[in-house]
């Protein structure tokens, strides 16, 4: 079973247990957080693609820590003009943990209410 959320603008195929590195959370350490935008989901029998989300899915997290990225250099240069700018940047993530994945989409649940009647 996996899904693929939108998390702060970045698409992550997402499993039960994993740790993931993402855009920074504003929310504490060891704080649960729950995300919505479900654009795929796969339950091991069937995938549901989302319009553009998959209505009744959702991701439940903990966020482990924050950290910052390594600095990456940002050089701009226009050649024979004399122009030069060097900048650096570090990018601000949180490490989080997938606690649970819950479906409780319709199309979900027409599928339980078939195997319940042997149809």
């Amino acid at each position: 079973m996996f899904a693929i959320v939108d998390i702060s603008g970045k698409q992550l195929r997402v499993e039960l247990g994993l740790e993931l590195e993402v855009p920074r959370q504003p929310t504490d350490e060891g704080t649960s957080v729950s995300y919505n935008n479900v654009l795929l989901y796969d339950d091991g029998k069937q995938i549901h693609v989302g319009t553009p989300n998959v209505n009744g899915v959702q991701v439940d997290a903990t966020i482990l820590s924050h950290g910052r990225g390594k600095k990456v250099v940002v050089f701009k240069k226009k050649r024979r003009k004399g122009y030069r700018v060097k900048n650096t940047h570090r990018q601000d993530f949180s490490i989080i943990k997938i606690d649970k994945i819950s479906a409780s989409t319709p199309e979900k649940q027409a599928v339980l209410a078939e195997e319940e009647t042997g149809d």
